[in-house]
């Protein structure tokens, strides 16, 4: 009798769903359920900020009566400076809203939310990858085909107008709207010179966080290169021993070095913008519980920062309050303990045999 009832719980057991077993899960949809809660209210009930919504009406209205000249793409803000990509996408959100405000904030709160249901799937559950340096050339000559075929309409028509618009590196943003360098003097804020030194400083921070984090258990970037993983073709032309030692990459360090890789973008870019917030509003839990701060500074942070990006417009003090808690975060994540980023594959022939 107790074997049965035993057995009739362990049965029970088996099929409570794993929502129940993780806690994780559960209180992951509860995020996505009071946010989309949350975003439902802000459309309900709070004003639209008229930003830029016309200016992409008109560039998208400009695009669908036939113009073809980049240049000639034009709103209330200026000119389009995005690549042909927007216009498709856009044209869509035309279409489907008709050009209305409100309709389209709802679209855009869904897209917000399955955003945000992607993002705590990473976090959930990240699949282990792999990927060689063939798989990376291939990714990126991928990205850049579909850059060519949705401009080929405006490459054929107008090239260097295409180009010069959509693809325009030296371009200012207007100092007021800066979320980010407010502090810094309007015609330092405009000058080469300034853009240059936040380049270089961008460049030197992934090559040092690379160098020294990343690929850290391999010697560094050239001991990376000179690594066999680095040459690691497809897994079919691997020997015996090279299937031993080479590992998969953990799926916290691929995120990881992704996260960082876009903070550190996001630390030396010249103008911030309130809508650029997206760009790593998501990854600033992982990257602050991936430093060594107390839980207590962690959550100061983590409101110093959403307290900034909501100062509207943005003040000196706003920007420098901003920039003193990214480099704080970046700090932190320098001095955290660098983790092993593979995981090794089980000794196949030891399993075999046994």
């Amino acid at each position: 009798m107790e074997a049965n009832s035993s057995s009739s719980r362990a049965s029970r057991s088996r099929n409570v769903p794993d929502l129940f077993k993780k806690p994780k899960i559960p209180f992951a949809l509860a995020l996505i359920v009071a946010d989309a809660i949350l975003v439902a209210l802000i459309i309900a009930y709070v004003p639209y900020t008229k930003i830029d919504w016309d200016a992409y009406m008109s560039q998208v209205s400009g695009f669908l009566g036939g113009e073809r000249e980049y240049g000639s793409l034009k709103g209330d803000t200026g000119p389009l400076v995005y690549p042909a990509g927007f216009l498709y996408v856009y044209s869509a959100v035309q279409n489907l809203t008709g050009g209305e405000v409100y309709p389209a904030q709802i679209l855009f709160g869904v897209l917000y939310i399955a955003n945000l249901s992607i993002v705590l799937f990473i976090y959930l559950k990240t699949p282990d990858v792999a990927m060689n340096i063939i798989g990376v050339l291939s990714a990126l000559a991928c990205a850049a085909l579909v850059q060519i075929l949705v401009g080929l309409p405006f490459l054929l028509a107008y090239p260097v107008s295409y180009l010069a618009n959509a693809f325009d590196l030296g371009r200012v943003f207007i100092h007021f709207w800066s979320v980010n360098f407010k502090f810094v003097p309007e015609r330092v804020f405009v000058s080469k010179e300034f853009a240059v030194c936040l380049l270089i400083a961008h460049l030197c921070l992934l090559a040092v966080f690379a160098n020294y984090k990343w690929c850290k258990h391999e010697g560094g970037i050239i001991g990376f290169m000179r690594s066999r993983r680095f040459f690691l073709t497809l897994p079919s032309s691997l020997s015996f021993s090279d299937l031993l030692i080479s590992g998969s990459l953990a799926k916290e360090h691929i995120v990881t070095t992704m996260f960082v890789g876009n903070f550190i973008g996001v630390v030396c870019a010249r103008s911030l913008h309130y809508q650029f917030y997206s760009w790593y509003f998501y990854s600033l839990p992982y990257l602050l519980w991936r430093t060594s701060f107390p839980t207590w500074l962690r959550l100061i942070l983590f409101l110093g920062i959403e307290l900034c990006w909501n100062v509207y417009p943005s003040t000196p003090a706003s920007s420098a309050l901003l920039m003193g808690l990214h480099l704080t975060v970046l700090l932190g994540l320098w001095f955290a303990p660098s983790d092993y980023p593979y995981i090794f594959k089980p000794n196949l022939r030891h399993k075999k045999h046994k």
